[in-house]
């Protein structure tokens, strides 16, 4: 069957093919008008495998031939059966046959990893990746993307859309209730494309297979295999978590992935196991050797490198990157006996596991505290036992602490039967759910449920659908009665639809044509979307129109275009919540010193949330904004000042992440404060950008580079076209930042401007005793800084903290190669400047921190 082909843009410039390019170039060019034989083209890539050391498994073999001959294949094997191996199969086949292919997965940090390994299977210039945040290569004949950017684009350009092939990895996100949609809505709009579902716990998937040969016209093949090429073995484990992993230990079964259900209580499980000998002597001096000058810069870092020093790994989503990184590749290494980490590992963690341990089989999903489902225990419990690592897995459930505790008390009890029956048993803790023997083995045995629809209808998918070519409106109806769901579900969705393309044609973004246009197509957009148009980030042209709104001759202009971008971010739930308990006690603190009652008090605290600046000015300009973008209807604006409150703290990530004692959550932390970077780097149009706008991106960039320059050397060096990722080398773990952190002077300076000012907000707030804590080593503890403050507010009532304390005039520095001297002068409210600080800033020391280090040697009168 043919497919469609549109206009593209153009590819990155050519490179020397890789060795299976050439060898499917050899038989394109060898072949005639029908293109090259299927049997040809699986002769060419089998050799390609068994050149590289492959043995193709059955499963592979047969998924790989039913490909080549033109049919859809539902492929449902265990994990590490080499379902990648059939992807790259299918892909090589359609680009030997000049059809573009889609490869999706369900997460950013998937489709990243997979786009690096098949530019080194098909050459740079032939792959490319999209994933909302990032777009490389974009014309490419070899494509990498979410299965939100692969489901846009099916949705504007239906079945014309130039897909020849669609590789969904994950395919029982299918099933996801949130994001299910984007798993269903191209195998609904693409009846031109092949496609190749993946995933090892897909349940029955007949109803599936037969929709998708009906629209397609294709066969449907479903590949499947219970047989593992690394068996599982599975076990209960009835005794104490400790005594189950020593014994797996004992009996050489590690690497093991100990499975919790929430970050604290997998770094708390690590941390017990320190107690334990998990790693010999010349272990222990292995892993040493191997962390080399890695630096551990935050405080979750030093207990990260005191428990690998242990042979104990944590792996959480909480975590910065580079430590991520780190633990895997001290696993890949085999220096690592126990890996502590979140159930993360079901969507696929770079790390060789012999061993899962799952400690419970209950978990708290958002709603409600319950069991976990057949399909996310086999996800889970797959992840033991790796092709190429073990001839076996293990995996082990561990038995509720309730239940090991009354075993162990009958079996003191002996055959007894008085005492045993005076054995008074635990019951399971209130608010948890209980699993027994029995329950772990009805999931061992259990298939994974059957998949269920989850379509749903928006504004944008009612948007891509009527800019696409031909009659939009019959699409939409086909669209809404030809979904999986069931028939009252797709009536709601109708209804839904109406009242979309009500609000759209009331807001003048849509219009009914009184004549049908040529095409067939009755309504007309009156706005033209831009290419890619997805509303991923609803609310990101609604910040370039807030901006607008802001006065750039203010003081504070700067800080106000960073409140408008971070109000459209997704919250950091940690970080505000850390932000309001501490508003709320320093809130208590005062009121209790002005003497209210506690009544009182309480009523007051209910009213004090996270700082939300411009808030007010926002809420109103996003109510105007809807009236005439009626997509930002349900989208939700959250004024939030995280990187505001860093910045006007003077405080560096470190202080922020102690500040707010946000230890396990420092990955979160840093994610954010990225998102914020890319907003502001991609989303500030040119006329808004002041010097001071440049100078705290510039800023903000150079603190997210040195806490862990991974994500944004990932996000940059995917949206420069020149970059070639084919010569990216994986390198060996530094936690070192890219560049030292002089190295930018626009943003060194903007940080050694906010390590003076962090001295004078605390010092305006009279903090002396956090004084001392920055400045003993260099002579100024508390006492020696209260001296001085007591002299400044004999004379002055206050300290100013305002836009014009923080201005050029108040911070003289004088620069020489290796130390800058500089002067931070107090905004007095007389006017007079007289008093303030000196101090040296140590170039050498600032790199090897990361961070601006600054020494005071005087603090008085100027």
């Amino acid at each position: 069957m043919s497919t469609p082909t549109s206009a593209r843009p153009p590819v990155a410039p050519s490179r020397p093919p890789t060795p299976l390019v050439a060898a499917l170039e050899d038989l394109r060019d060898a072949a005639g008008p029908g293109g090259p034989e299927p049997d040809d083209l699986l002769a060419a890539f089998t050799a390609w495998t068994d050149g590289r050391g492959i043995t193709q498994y059955p499963a592979q073999e047969e998924a790989l031939l039913e490909l080549v001959t033109g049919a859809d294949v539902v492929l449902a094997t265990p994990t590490g059966s080499g379902k990648s191996l059939v992807a790259a199969g299918a892909q090589a086949f359609a680009l030997a046959q000049g059809r573009r292919s889609f490869y999706t997965a369900p997460i950013k940090a998937l489709v990243s990893e997979k786009f690096f390994d098949l530019c080194a299977v098909f050459g740079a210039d032939r792959v490319g990746m999209l994933t909302g945040d990032a777009s490389v290569n974009a014309g490419a004949p070899v494509v990498c993307c979410t299965a939100e950017i692969l489901a846009n684009l099916a949705l504007r350009e239906g079945e014309g859309a130039d897909v020849g092939l669609v590789v969904m990895d994950e395919f029982h996100y299918y099933g996801d209730p949130d994001r299910g949609w984007a798993w269903q809505v191209p195998l609904l709009e693409l009846p031109h494309a092949q496609f190749l579902l993946m995933s090892a716990t897909l349940g029955d998937v007949t109803a599936i297979r037969e929709d998708l040969a009906r629209r397609t016209g294709r066969p449907s093949a479903l590949v499947s295999s219970a047989e593992r090429p690394v068996p599982l073995h599975h076990y209960y484990a009835e005794t104490p978590v400790h005594e189950t992993v020593d014994e797996l230990l004992q009996t050489q079964q590690a690497p093991v992935y100990v499975v919790h259900f929430t970050q604290a209580a997998a770094l708390e499980r690590a941390q017990a196991l320190t107690s334990a000998n998990v790693a010999t002597r010349a272990e222990r001096d292995a892993i040493a050797a191997a962390l080399g000058g890695f630096r551990f810069t935050t405080a979750f870092g030093q207990t990260l490198s005191r428990l690998v020093r242990h042979g104990v790994g944590v792996h959480h989503a909480g975590m910065l990157p580079k430590y991520r990184r780190l633990v895997e590749q001290l696993a890949q290494a085999g220096l690592l006996k126990v890996i502590c980490g979140t159930d993360t590992l079901g969507v696929g963690i770079n790390v060789p596991i012999r061993t899962v341990l799952l400690s419970a089989l209950g978990k708290y999903d958002g709603t409600r505290t319950r069991l976990l489902t057949a399909r996310e225990f086999h996800q889970v419990a797959g992840r033991a036992g790796r092709a190429g690592y073990d001839t076996a897995g293990t995996v082990v459930v561990q038995a509720p602490e309730h239940e090991v505790e009354n075993l162990r008390a009958l079996a003191k009890a002996g055959d007894d039967p008085k005492k045993r029956r005076k054995v008074v048993r635990r019951q399971p803790a209130e608010g948890s759910v209980a699993w027994t023997r029995a329950t772990f083995d009805k999931l061992v045995a259990a298939e994974p449920e059957p998949l269920r629809s989850r379509f749903a209808v928006s504004t944008s998918m009612v948007l891509g659908v009527l800019a696409r070519p031909g009659d939009p409106a019959a699409a939409m109806r086909r669209l809404l009665r030809e979904n999986h769901d069931p028939r009252p579900r797709q009536q709601r969705h109708v209804l839904e639809v109406v009242g979309i393309v009500r609000a759209l044609l009331a807001a003048g973004v849509v219009e009914r044509l009184d004549e049908p246009e040529p095409d067939g197509r009755r309504y007309r957009l009156t706005v033209d979307l831009p290419r890619g148009f997805a509303l991923e980030h609803p609310l990101s042209t609604f910040a370039l129109a807030a901006v607008e709104l802001l006065d750039p001759a203010s003081p504070t202009y700067a800080l106000d275009v960073l409140s408008v971008v971070e109000s459209t971010l997704d919250d950091p739930r940690a970080v505000l919540v850390a932000q309001q308990h501490k508003a709320r006690g320093e809130a208590v603190a005062q009121m209790k010193a002005d003497g209210l009652e506690y009544e009182e008090r309480m009523e007051r605290l209910e009213e004090i949330t996270w700082p939300k600046p411009l808030e007010e000015l926002l809420e109103a300009a996003l109510e105007t904004y809807r009236g005439s973008h009626p997509w930002a209807s349900r989208a939700r604006l959250s004024p939030k000042s995280v990187v505001r409150d860093l910045y006007e703290r003077g405080m560096t990530f470190r202080e922020l992440v102690s500040f707010y004692g946000l230890v396990r959550a420092e990955g979160a932390v840093l994610r954010y404060l990225t998102d914020a970077y890319r907003s502001l780097r991609s989303g500030v149009p040119a006329e808004a950008r002041t010097e001071d706008v440049v100078d705290l991106v510039e800023w903000l960039g150079e603190l997210v580079r040195q806490v862990d320059s991974s994500l944004l050397d990932e996000w940059e060096h995917l949206t420069d076209p020149d970059h070639d990722p084919a010569v990216d080398e994986v390198r060996a773990p530094t936690g070192t930042p890219a560049r030292p952190v002089t190295g930018n002077e626009r943003a060194f300076t903007r940080m050694v401007r906010n390590a003076l000012f962090r001295r004078v907000e605390l010092a305006a707030r009279r903090r002396t005793w956090e004084l001392g804590e920055l400045d003993a080593a260099t002579g100024w503890d508390a006492a020696a800084w209260a001296e001085q403050l007591d002299a400044y507010f004999a004379e002055h009532d206050d300290i100013g903290t305002g836009a014009d304390a923080r201005g050029p005039k108040m911070l003289l520095v004088r620069k020489e190669p290796t130390v800058w001297h500089v002067r931070q002068v107090f905004d007095d409210p007389a006017g007079d400047g007289d008093w303030g600080l000196s101090a040296e800033v140590d170039l050498p020391a600032s790199d090897e921190e990361g961070a601006a280090v600054v020494r005071v040697v005087e603090v008085g009168r100027l």
